[in-house]
Order: C-alpha cells, then structure tokens, then sequence
C-alpha cells in the first residue's frame, strides 16, 4: 500500500474533514481571484455574491438582494 493511503487510513474523521473544509474554501478563494479578473471594477461583495452564484440558484442568490442576470 502507498505512504499516502496508509497515512489516510490512520488519520481521524476529523482530519479529513477539515481537510474537505481547507480544499473548498481554497476552491472558493479561487473561484473568487477568476472573478476579479473578469470583472476588475466589481467590489468585494459583487466578487462575493458573483462567487456564491457560481453555487446556487438563481432564485437563492436573489435572496441576497442580487441577480446575476442583471449583473452581466
């Protein structure tokens, strides 16, 4: 068996899972530097609101007061 398969095998479920929260919010930190290059005029919240819509529905992120559809 592989170092990395045995050193998995033996770490904790908590581990792992921090690990899972690390990767997502270092997909979300990238997914927020794509938008910024796309869109250099917008602030943080539209970086943010545009980020969280890549996510979810439409009719959830116009719950934040933001439509994507009109942002275009």
């Amino acid at each position: 068996m592989s170092f990395f398969y045995e050193t998995q095998r033996k770490r904790t479920l908590g581990q792992k899972l921090v690990d899972v929260f690390d990767l997502s919010e270092g997909l979300f930190e990238t997914v927020k530097a794509g938008i910024r290059l796309r869109y250099p005029e917008a602030d943080e919240r539209e970086v943010f609101l545009r980020a969280v819509a890549s996510r979810v529905s439409r009719e959830l992120i116009r719950a934040y007061g933001w439509d994507p559809a009109v942002h275009e």
